[in-house]
């Protein structure tokens, strides 16, 4: 079979969506596999290409099976399973030019499930009416480089509305198709360090950036907003770079504490194995992240700082700051290549300054303590007397970790 896009949709309610996208690409001469992640009824207006009947013997089941699996819920996770490892095998197979996905809540959740397992560069758009307001964006991009386009109006029927909708989703993949292409291995000779941050750390990390730079290296930084730690790692695996300065790993926060920066239970436990120089800086580690409007009520007793108009960091406690030291030195213990810490010994964040909201020193002090106590010794630990976004600790750290990568390249 020759590389086609893939569409995927819930053919027995957008069915005629599917097929007016899926003719408007082939109009362009893109071929295109469509895909029936519909459980229940039979496709309205179109024939897949492949059925749902497919998806179900693929996972090993019978349709009738599927449909009766107990609950909504539970089959529209099964057909989810299926139709992930059903694009990863024909990706495997080199038949994929990109993919898009169409669907209201479950339909598009099943579509996006499918489109992240592609990888970075090869074109993959997710079209929804819950692509907005207050909806989670995770279930339609996690950590890919996902397209998300807002239908504006429901999925059901054609007119004028949506049409100008599928035809500039039909647009956006032919110009991709065209002209994108897929992240590749880094060129020769390059040196590619990834760097984690945050607004509270962007005038450090920014300094560090320049003395990489300065010294031959490529700085490549991620948000770490819950996806971009994860997203660093998954990179990480790839190959794509020489190093890591984990210099913002707040997100461990949201997965001890709480908070909307969630790193999840892998969080500094992926790259550390690879082997590769490591340097680690307990930055941004004393707050949770909080939406302003709905911060818990468990929260709203702590020292509060607005960080912007949307979100609120709330100070960890003492007991925290001891587990999150604790937990820091449980995630440094899995690397196997050159690893250093780094602790910034005048303050973690930006509130986290004499007189600062977060200012506490016998919390910051619990965490050294643990972390410590439960490091392994061969993992060095350096203490300056500088603010975590100091223009001087972000070069300090950057001449730390030269001095460890050069170490090894000797």
């Amino acid at each position: 079979m020759s590389k086609s896009v893939l569409i995927i949709a819930t053919l027995d309610t957008k069915g005629p969506e599917a097929a007016y996208i899926r003719d408007g690409l082939n109009r362009l001469g893109i071929k295109t596999t469509v895909i029936d992640t519909g459980i229940l009824g039979e496709p309205l207006g179109i024939t897949p290409d492949i059925s749902h009947e497919d998806l179900a013997i693929f996972g090993g089941i019978t349709l009738h099976e599927l449909q009766n699996s107990g609950t909504r819920g539970r089959a529209v996770e099964r057909m989810r399973t299926f139709v992930i490892e059903k694009v990863k095998e024909l990706f495997s197979k080199g038949e994929v030019l990109g993919a898009i996905g169409i669907g209201g809540a479950e339909g598009s959740v099943m579509g996006a499930g499918a489109l992240m397992t592609l990888p970075i560069g090869v074109p993959k758009l997710v079209l929804s009416p819950i692509a907005s307001g207050r909806h989670e964006f995770g279930p339609l991009v996690g950590t890919s480089d996902m397209l998300v386009m807002h239908t504006v109006i429901d999925i059901l029927g054609l007119n004028h509305i949506s049409k100008t909708i599928y035809d500039n989703a039909v647009a956006v993949m032919a110009g991709l198709v065209k002209h994108g292409h897929e992240l590749s291995k880094p060129p020769a000779g390059s040196k590619y360090v990834a760097v984690t941050m945050l607004g509270n750390t962007t005038t450090a990390v920014m300094a560090l950036q320049k003395e990489l730079e300065e010294a031959g290296f490529e700085v490549v930084t991620f948000h770490a907003n819950g996806v971009g730690g994860p997203a660093m790692e998954e990179l990480a695996e790839a190959g794509q770079f020489v190093g890591i300065i984990d210099f913002t790993p707040s997100e461990i926060v949201g997965t001890l504490v709480g908070g909307i920066h969630y790193g999840g239970p892998r969080r500094m436990k992926r790259a550390g194995v690879l082997g590769i120089p490591q340097i680690l800086v307990p930055a941004c580690v004393d707050f949770s992240v909080h939406h302003t409007t709905s911060i818990p009520d468990e929260f709203k007793d702590r020292p509060i700082y607005d960080h912007n108009p949307e979100f609120a960091l709330a100070r960890c406690s003492k007991d925290e700051m001891g587990q999150l030291g604790a937990y820091f030195a449980e995630c440094a213990n899995t690397s196997v290549g050159p690893t250093e810490i780094v602790i910034p010994g005048e303050g973690y964040s930006i509130p986290n300054v004499p007189g600062g909201v977060f200012w506490d020193r016998d919390a910051d002090a619990a965490f050294e303590s643990e972390l410590m106590k439960n490091l392994k010794p061969e993992i060095a630990v350096e203490k300056l007397p500088l603010h975590a976004n100091s223009k001087e600790f972000g070069i300090a750290v950057a001449q730390r970790f030269l001095s460890l990568i050069s170490a090894r390249i000797k």
